[in-house]
This record gives structure tokens, sequence and C-alpha cells, in this order.
């Protein structure tokens, strides 16, 4: 199976996922830098959308922050047959972006820029990443797909999922007792693609 992978916004292309979908379940994989042409949505979206009109892709798969760009280059290349397969996506990033407050985003707004601080990972962001954001956070999804996300994530909450899922029909939700990292979700991952490709 080709498979097309966005790691999220502190992963990597060599990561536990693509690692797991390329060693154990044999696929040949795909795995962009997600940032190679910048950090917010819209560059990263870029990433993948040149990927799809370069290649030809049975599945789409995206982690967190690469599931949202998933979702928007879903909305920008409707005319493209793939499936989609998200874990954990970042719908409404505008929004839940490191739980800022109105004071923090007026401050990034007038400076221009805030420090990013993550788990293994610290960089500047310029303003343009909300931009962005604000613009990209809720794409329409438009080829058939598949949201594993978990109940216990703290980062991206489920509830976003669950209004993606409401809101179209070609959107299935699979809820995992799982944090944001969805290790669990890996031993699923040949079911859940399996009966996607049915559709």
């Amino acid at each position: 199976m080709r498979v097309l992978f966005a790691h999220g916004f502190e992963g990597g292309p060599s990561g536990s996922k693509p690692t797991f979908m390329r060693d154990v379940l044999g696929w040949e994989v795909t795995s962009p830098t997600m940032s190679e042409l910048g950090w917010d949505i819209e560059s990263q979206t870029g990433v993948l959308l040149k990927c799809i009109d370069e290649g030809d892709y049975d599945l789409i798969v995206g982690s967190s922050m690469g599931g949202l760009a998933v979702a928007n280059a879903s909305f920008m290349r409707q005319d493209c047959d793939f499936r989609l397969l998200l874990i954990a996506p970042a719908f409404g990033l505008s929004d839940s972006f490191q739980r800022l407050t109105e004071d923090d985003l007026a401050e990034w707004k007038d400076s221009g820029t805030r420090t990013y601080k993550g788990f293994e990972l610290e960089i500047e962001l310029g303003w343009n990443f909300m931009e962005s954001a604000e613009r990209m956070s809720w794409p329409e999804v438009c080829h058939p797909t598949i949201i594993v996300h978990g109940s216990d994530d703290d980062v991206v909450p489920l509830s976003v999922s669950e209004i993606v899922a409401s809101s179209s029909d070609k959107v299935e939700l699979v809820v995992i007792e799982d944090g944001h990292r969805m290790k669990k979700c890996l031993p699923i991952l040949k079911e859940l693609s399996t009966s996607l490709l049915l559709r």
C-alpha cells in the first residue's frame, strides 16, 4: 500500500508511526519533513500538496497538526482518489494552540513572534502561524476518512474530532483509551486502513 504520512508538530519523518507502517505493516511510506516550508499550517499543507501532485497514494495518514494539514490538503485536492486516516488531528488549532489567553495572543501579535517551548522543541513562531491557523483550522474533509482519537488526550480535545465526525457522513470516529501520543493506535492501523479502502 502506498502511504503518505504527515507527522505532528514535534514529530519527525522517522518517528514511531511511519516506522511501524514500514517495518511491521510493510507499507510503502513517504514521510516528508513537515516543517520544510515553515511551521504554520499553510506551509505544512503545501508540503503535502507537493507530494500529492508528484505521487500516487492509496492512503494519507496524518498525526496531530499533520492530521489538520492532511484535512486541508483533502479540501484542496477534492478530485484525487485516496483515503484519509487522521490520528488525533488538530482541528481547532487557532483556539487550542498552547491554550493561549487573549493577553498572550495580543502580545504575540504586537511583537510579531512568540517562543514555542514543547517537549523537545524550542523555536520562534511568527504571527503568521496564528493567521494561517485562523483560516485553516476547520477544513471540510472531502475524502472517506477515519479519525482515531484518544479519550485521554490533553493536547487536542476529543471534542474537536467529535465535531468533525458529526458534521460529515464521510467521517467515522474511532475512540480509544490513549493520550495524545497515540501509541496504542499502532496495532489497529491495519484494520482501520482495510476498512477505509473498502469504501
